[in-house]
């Protein structure tokens, strides 16, 4: 595949940004695009150096957009940098624009680890019609809904980002997820997380949830913990998920 490190100017952040692309070099397109997400402590850069991705995209046919989302936890801050904003609107109307994308909600995937888990169902439930499907590998899925650890010393940070009034509002997973359903608007979800994973509670939580309140989903749990070691073998079962045989 070709590879593009893309860097362009964000009107959504006031600042330069960036993002890795793969592109496939045999046919003329359109091609469907899957975003994809780092974690908290990553960039843009990690899912090619940390994982197989190229190999395992290179005979579906398909865009892959990974973008920098910093710390932000791919939505708006409250106090802070606009990353839904810039992900979910300037960044597909950037790729759309530059490249031979399929240009529609059927288009569009969106996958993502850890915070980017938490972003990528995020951003598909926040702009349903511009994501068909969700894929949350590790995710935090309880950021912008449960009370945090007060032991946690990033607790500062995250307020930033939600604010105080948090329940309920465009950060919390929990409350898209109804807005959806009421709206009819729901995209195709799938969660797994590793059985060994810190943030196993979360996910069987907001799976939970999902399922009393009869909202479509697929939730798989496996061997493994928080590592790339567990990323790099479940991006694949996303990739079958979006685009099966």
């Amino acid at each position: 595949m070709a590879f593009l490190d893309y860097h362009y100017f964000s009107q959504a952040l006031g600042k330069q940004t960036a993002a890795y692309v793969l592109l496939p070099e045999t046919g003329e397109g359109p091609f469907p695009v899957l975003y994809l997400l780092h974690g908290l402590s990553d960039n843009h850069t990690i899912w090619l150096r940390r994982t197989s991705i190229e190999r395992y995209v290179a005979s579906l046919g398909v865009i892959v957009v990974m973008p920098d989302g910093g710390r932000g936890f791919y939505t708006d801050a409250a106090e802070g940098y606009a990353y839904g904003k810039a992900i979910g609107e300037e960044l597909v109307a950037r790729i759309d624009k530059t490249f031979p994308t399929q240009a529609n909600r059927e288009g569009r995937v969106i996958a993502g680890l850890s915070m980017g888990g938490y972003g990528a169902a995020r951003l598909a439930l926040s702009y349903p019609e511009t994501f068909r499907a969700a894929h949350s590998l590790s995710g935090a899925m309880g950021f912008g809904h449960k009370d945090p650890n007060p032991d946690d010393a990033r607790i500062p940070e995250f307020q930033r980002i939600v604010g105080k009034d948090y329940k309920g509002s465009d950060h919390d997973l929990y409350a898209l997820a109804l807005k959806n359903k009421a709206e009819g608007t729901l995209p195709a979800l799938r969660i797994d997380c590793g059985t060994e994973d810190f943030l196993i509670e979360d996910n069987r939580a907001f799976t939970e949830f999902l399922t009393e309140n009869k909202i479509p989903h697929e939730y798989e749990e496996f061997p493994g913990a928080h590592t790339w070691e567990y990323w790099d073998v479940h991006i694949q079962d996303a990739l079958k998920f979006f685009f099966p045989a």
